[in-house]
């Protein structure tokens, strides 16, 4: 028999080695290996990272809200200069319990990664949603907003408990709340059943009605309010959906209630003045 005849089983390679045909289905298995590495890298894509924030997780977000708000109402009615604060912290106090607990279950892969672009979408949009906002409230014709201290209350502790209150921490706890754990986990219930798109578009509207309701259970909203805080969002929950980040959503938020202390400042200095 011929020497030139070779194993069955085998091949020549170009560079004269012997090829098997398990490369083919190693090469294949590396291909696939990948292509899964290249999805953790994003919660939109689903996942492992995205799959402990389930119905349980959705159940401890509603627990906490409902806490947050049944703290808060009992808090405002302290009798004290600073019960408005009590109020607004034993709130966040329940929103940062269920934060807690879906970050404790698992982080999304990317959802709380920061890139440079972060800052044009947050510093844009929410310069953006002010000026819409301007635009709905009719402030173009109107004076500049004031702001006046709680009696019995340090002037300048107010100040600073409501500039840090209003322009950092209510924008991060917030957006981690509504934008992070209530729009991701709603995205990857649906994700699997009815696809991205539809996920997506019912996450969004849940993120932002949330927000609203939440905020309408401190004070009655009118039209005008309510249209803007939902305009408000939606914006950040798409910014979060188109990214895969939450930082810009965050940013946007801080921008946003940042411009109006400004103005609120601008105005009680004028009218002071006046």
């Amino acid at each position: 028999m011929s020497d030139s005849l070779s194993d069955p089983a085998t091949s020549r390679r170009a560079d004269g080695g012997s090829a098997s045909p398990w490369d083919s289905v190693k090469s294949s298995d590396d291909h696939g290996a990948r292509k899964r590495r290249r999805q953790r890298l994003d919660w939109r894509e689903g996942g492992r990272s995205l799959r402990p924030w389930d119905a349980t997780v959705l159940a401890i977000v509603l627990a906490g809200v409902g806490a947050g708000l049944i703290g808060a109402y009992f808090a405002a009615r302290i009798s004290v200069p600073w019960a408005p604060f009590a109020s607004t912290i034993a709130l966040w106090l329940g929103l940062l319990a269920a934060i807690s607990f879906a970050l404790a279950r698992a982080q999304p892969a990317g959802l709380f990664r920061f890139r440079s672009i972060d800052l044009l979408w947050g510093i844009g949009l929410g310069l953006g949603l002010r000026l819409v906002q301007g635009l709905l409230s009719g402030s173009h014709a109107t004076a500049f907003p004031s702001m006046t201290p709680s009696e019995g209350f340090p002037e300048h502790a107010w100040w600073i408990a409501t500039v840090l209150s209003a322009g950092l921490f209510a924008p991060l706890i917030e957006e981690t709340m509504f934008r992070g754990v209530l729009l991701v986990a709603v995205y990857g219930l649906l994700f699997r059943g009815l696809g991205g798109f539809a996920a997506s578009v019912t996450a969004v509207l849940c993120s932002a009605g949330s927000f609203v309701l939440l905020h309408a259970a401190f004070t009655e909203l009118a039209l005008a309010s309510g249209v803007q805080l939902f305009i408000v969002g939606t914006t950040c929950a798409l910014i979060v959906i188109f990214t895969g980040r939450l930082a810009g959503a965050v940013l946007a938020h801080i921008v946003y209630n940042v411009t109006f202390l400004v103005l609120a400042v601008l105005g009680t200095a004028l009218g002071s003045v006046s």
